[in-house]
């Protein structure tokens, strides 16, 4: 993902997470917080047709949504999948697995990856690994995305 990107990754993301609005101003922190993490699917003409955002962070503490981050924690213990969206032409086709793998492999280096599930996603995020998990005080801000939000993570490396 680029700057350039960022616009096709609004109209994706408005399109895919109609009721999760996020200004354009988190997308363009996260990309320039960890570029490494923030990652565009593109078709045979380089359309946008997905985004991945994800950057470390603290476990148990998931950003709220439409949240502006300041700064990533220098002592960050998890790696958290922000956003995974894909566009109805990448569905079907495997993209989310092999997105998720190289996510996967760039987060090795923290003890676990985590995300916040919405859209009653969490049996795709069970295929892919992740779990449910509960923490103390965190229903507050799940209840922010919706009410089916659910903390999800991978188990310990």
């Amino acid at each position: 993902m680029t700057p350039t990107d960022l616009p096709a990754v609004q109209a994706t993301a408005q399109q895919v997470h109609p009721d999760y609005f996020e200004r354009p101003e988190v997308f363009a922190e996260r990309l320039a917080l960890h570029p490494a993490g923030c990652r565009v699917l593109v078709d045979s003409l380089d359309e946008v047709i997905g985004y991945v955002v994800s950057h470390p962070w603290r476990f148990g503490d998931p950003p709220a949504l439409d949240t502006l981050l300041q700064a990533l924690p220098p002592q960050a213990d998890t790696y958290y999948l922000h956003d995974l969206a894909l566009l109805p032409a990448a569905r079907g086709t495997g993209a989310a697995s092999r997105v998720i793998e190289e996510i996967r492999a760039h987060g090795a280096a923290w003890p676990r990856l985590s995300l916040v599930a919405v859209n009653a996603s969490v049996p795709f995020w069970q295929r892919h690994g992740f779990e449910v998990v509960t923490v103390p005080g965190l229903a507050e801000r799940l209840a922010g995305y919706d009410a089916t939000a659910v903390f999800m993570a991978t188990r310990d490396r």
